[in-house]
């Protein structure tokens, strides 16, 4: 009966995890993959065990779990990022013709507003202990998202206007305690990725008697695609105090296809008809490969005492398997973000405090290096930098099997500037400045059964 109203709680949260809202963290990865970790910037995340949410982290920190365990919870992520223009310019071409007097003059246009909106991250996960030494473990989440949406005809409007990634990810493990200090853990995980990207392009027809028209276009790429990956860990128990967590998340190789439409804004009815004889204006298949990086974590739990819990985390994310993202589009030329990511590390520190039976209080901080380190190939899409965390949290217990954690973060974003030259033919010179910065906030329940 237990095993068969669990099964049914879990469906339930996983249905409802149908609709995964679009996010922004370092890069486009997203550490929010539960709440309880919040208050401590998730400093030991692969070694802390503190309920089904560990299966994602590391599936062989699952073995720390006794009986049937479901955890489930929501995080809410508001960046905001706030452009000031400082010079940017226009495309020099169109369709690999010059533009002539026409290309690379100022864009015009405001600053965009600030590009940074409310995305939502949900996760379920579930954890079974078959028997002493096996486990199975389900986690249901989100580990990559993005969204930057800049008001229509702002300066870098030829980069980018909105661009969106949303996932959904299926982890299921299992894990082996093989004995009584050391434990291992190996899942697969099938993701989803959807993919939204608008921009405007500029264009100037001469045609002859009818005069010169120019004026923009509107290019908006929509795709969709899924790949399998897998993931591994180990737990040791060092000492009676003292435990270590490793894990690993293989890359993911996504093709994904759908459809570039473009579409007339602000170029003369002549000119759309000329564009739409051309076989410009409309819709044009558009089929795009991307290789979501791997990660690693290493993790550190140590009970100093009762009261005090330390937590610590070093990761590394292997950001330079994106090189660029290429949309090849039939019928039209093909798109490319040059954007040369690097491998990124973040490291973090953290500390719980018991206060009671009930009440359990947490902290911590994080340095998050981002895998953009060039202006001159920072793309508006994602106009990221280093950023730092100061994370509060707390843990409330209901009774020794049921729990609720709350969480909150600010994170600090160095000031950012742009000065985006990579594809000047197409998109212009995107030059100026960021003022970033985001609040993270969440909620987690988590029941044994």
């Amino acid at each position: 009966m237990k095993l068969h109203h669990s099964i049914k709680t879990l469906s339930a949260l996983i249905i409802g995890l149908g609709s995964i809202g679009a996010a922004h963290a370092a890069g486009f990865q997203l550490q929010e993959q539960n709440a309880s970790g919040i208050g401590n910037a998730y400093a030991g995340s692969a070694a802390i065990g503190e309920n089904a949410s560990a299966n994602y982290f590391n599936p062989a920190s699952i073995t720390l779990l006794p009986g049937m365990n479901v955890s489930a919870g929501v995080v809410g992520i508001k960046p905001n990022f706030e452009f000031s223009d400082g010079g940017s310019t226009g495309p020099t071409s169109f369709g690999g013709n010059p533009l002539g007097p026409f290309g690379g003059r100022a864009t015009g246009g405001g600053d965009g507003g600030n590009a940074g909106s409310w995305g939502v991250v949900p996760n379920a996960h579930f954890t079974w202990e078959v028997n002493p030494r096996w486990w199975l473990g389900l986690s249901v989440g989100a580990p990559f998202g993005l969204m930057t949406d800049y008001e229509k005809g702002w300066a870098g409007r030829y980069h980018s206007e909105k661009f969106s990634i949303e996932s959904v990810n299926i982890n299921p493990s299992i894990a082996f305690k093989a004995t009584d200090t050391l434990s291992v853990g190996v899942g697969l995980n099938w993701m989803q990725l959807d993919a939204d990207y608008r921009k405007a392009q500029y264009a100037v027809l001469n045609l002859g008697p009818g005069g010169i028209h120019a004026g923009d276009l509107e290019a908006r790429v929509k795709a969709k695609g899924d790949a399998w990956g897998w993931n591994a860990g180990l737990l040791w128990q060092a000492t009676p105090e003292t435990r270590f967590g490793l894990s690993y998340r293989s890359k993911v190789k996504i093709d994904a296809d759908g459809t570039t439409k473009v579409s007339n804004r602000s170029l003369s009815a002549t000119g759309a008809g000329v564009l739409t004889g051309m076989g410009v204006i409309g819709a044009h298949d558009a089929d795009a490969s991307i290789e979501l990086p791997d990660s690693a974590i290493f993790s550190v739990v140590h009970q100093l005492n009762d009261r005090w819990t330390l937590l610590g985390d070093v990761a590394w994310t292997g950001w330079s398997s994106i090189p660029e993202l290429k949309i090849q589009n039939s019928g039209i030329p093909d798109a490319k973000l040059d954007l040369r990511f690097k491998d990124a590390w973040r490291v973090s520190l953290g500390a719980n405090y018991r206060y009671s039976e009930a009440w359990t209080f947490k902290g911590g901080v994080a340095w998050d290096q981002s895998p953009v380190r060039d202006d001159a190939y920072r793309p508006s899409a994602l106009p990221d930098n280093d950023r730092y965390w100061v994370s509060l949290g707390a843990q409330y217990n209901f009774s020794k099997n049921t729990s609720i954690d709350v969480g909150y973060a600010h994170l600090f974003v160095k000031n950012t500037s742009v000065n985006n030259a990579s594809n000047t033919q197409d998109a212009g010179v995107l030059k100026g400045d960021y003022k970033s910065s985001a609040d993270i906030v969440g909620v987690q329940f988590s029941h044994r059964f």
